[in-house]
């Protein structure tokens, strides 16, 4: 398993955390999301490394940036 560290930008609440949470989760190998919305972080533990770019695209979707 790795683990992968990133800043959100834009989250106020629990729905924006569950928002950036359910995109993420939604990428192929993903098995745990946590996110700390006070702190902008994104900690993600998959199976394999993840692209960047898919990561900063599942959060795009959501509505929010990587810092």
């Amino acid at each position: 398993m790795t683990e992968s560290s990133y800043t959100v930008t834009g989250m106020t609440c629990g729905h924006c955390a569950g928002a950036v949470r359910e995109e993420v989760e939604a990428l192929a190998g993903v098995a745990k999301v946590d996110v700390d919305v006070e702190s902008g972080s994104v900690v993600v533990t998959s199976e394999a490394p993840l692209a960047v770019d898919d990561v900063r695209a599942a959060v795009e979707e959501a509505g929010y940036a990587l810092a």
